[in-house]
């Protein structure tokens, strides 16, 4: 189902990226994760440093907007003290590892530098818990993103950006406490 869903959105990217194709811009980004999992089951978090990288494309609306559809691979988790029944906080380490499909607005305060806002639809690939295969984590996640992005000359561009999943991190039977990932990243590309 995971592998169906990455070709449906895979075709999709690459369907409305030909129909405007005098309109659009092709790139590849990767960079920096910084990301958390924020839960009052955990007593207290570290941030876990990771990696995205990927592809973007960047179509142009007008003269100062555009839809910047992207397919990033992108490495998060947290390392938390668990709250234990009975026995105390246990330090445990979570790497959830998903393939990212943000659709962000991209709205251009200069010519150079823009905001980006919109949905992210993140689809887990891989969970690992202290480093063993687990499977507790939800497949699908919905989240968003807010950041800024600025070109330079030749096309290379800097980003850094803000994630919040809004729907929780683990399939659990438990809705009325979620665990939801939230980080940043901090990226480099080039378009071309």
């Amino acid at each position: 189902m995971k592998n169906l869903i990455l070709i449906f959105s895979l075709i999709i990217f690459t369907d409305s990226t030909v129909k405007a194709q005098e309109f659009v811009h092709f790139g590849a980004k990767g960079g920096l994760n910084l990301t958390n999992l924020k839960s009052d089951n955990f007593s207290e978090t570290k941030s876990r440093t990771g990696f995205h990288l990927g592809l973007i494309a960047e179509i142009s609306v007008g003269k100062r907007f555009s839809l910047q559809p992207e397919v990033l691979y992108s490495t998060q988790g947290t390392e938390a003290d668990l709250n234990m029944l009975g026995s105390g906080p246990r330090p445990t380490e979570y790497n959830l590892d998903y393939i990212q499909v943000p659709v962000l607005a991209k709205i251009f305060l200069t010519e150079s530098l823009s905001i980006e806002v919109g949905p992210s639809f993140n689809f887990l690939v891989n969970e690992k818990i202290d480093g063993a295969e687990a499977d507790f984590g939800s497949n699908f996640e919905f989240g968003g993103a807010l950041g800024a992005s600025y070109k330079f000359i030749g096309g290379f561009f800097g980003s850094a950006r803000y994630l919040y999943g809004f729907t929780d991190a683990f399939d659990r039977e438990d809705s009325d406490n979620t665990i939801n990932n939230t980080g940043y990243q901090l990226g480099v590309g080039l378009m071309f």
